[in-house]
């Protein structure tokens, strides 16, 4: 099952990717910007509970998806840009099996701890 639910994530991240390639922007864009929503961990030099929630909210696909969504209904490129690589991320991330965090630590994630055997 867990090998499936890579490929599930490596297909969305292609999708992710797809979508990129329809907009007017170099390819390499797409990699340079990936890593990005990284910055959520900042959040936990404040503790966990505020980096949780602020990790959470930058590796959230719903709120890509919704940003990419308003982007397209706005016709604004930068809302359809942030949302493109937020999903990806989130596939990226979900590939490496780095999930939504608890509050309880950065390795407690809704995918099981990090750095432990999960299966």
């Amino acid at each position: 099952m867990k090998v499936i639910l890579k490929l599930e994530e490596a297909l969305l991240f292609l999708l992710g990717f797809f979508l990129f390639m329809k907009m007017e922007l170099a390819w390499w864009w797409f990699f340079a910007l990936l890593l990005a929503p990284d910055i959520g961990m900042l959040g936990y030099a404040f503790g966990n509970k505020i980096g949780a929630i602020t990790y959470n909210l930058f590796h959230h696909r719903g709120l890509a998806i919704l940003f990419y969504l308003v982007g397209v209904s706005l016709k604004s490129p930068i809302l359809q840009l942030t949302g493109i690589i937020l999903f990806s991320h989130c596939a990226m991330d979900r590939i490496f099996g780095y999930g939504l965090k608890y509050q309880k630590g950065f390795r407690f994630t809704h995918l099981g701890e990090i750095g432990k055997k999960n299966g």
